[in-house]
């Protein structure tokens, strides 16, 4: 799940929410630095002056990279303002 909103300034900030239901601290850990690779690599599609914010549905633990990378993108672009 991704909620983008806007800002006044020009940074793009980014967060992950993933809660104890995605897994224990290493699964968790592994989701959100799986997320924080996926993010750097779309910040150059992003409009500036963005907050990002991502929560990590329980499926997120055993997808692969590829996976997690085509639907962090596709909500990436579905919440571009």
């Amino acid at each position: 799940m991704t909620h983008v909103m806007a800002r006044t300034d020009d940074d793009v900030r980014f967060g992950f929410i993933v809660s104890k239901a995605v897994g224990n601290a290493v699964v968790r850990n592994t989701v959100r630095r799986r997320l924080k690779a996926v993010c750097h690599e779309a910040l150059t599609e992003l409009d500036p002056g963005r907050d990002v914010v991502i929560r990590a549905l329980t499926t997120s633990a055993t997808a692969d990279f590829a996976t997690l990378r085509a639907e962090v993108l596709r909500c990436l672009r579905r919440g571009r303002v």
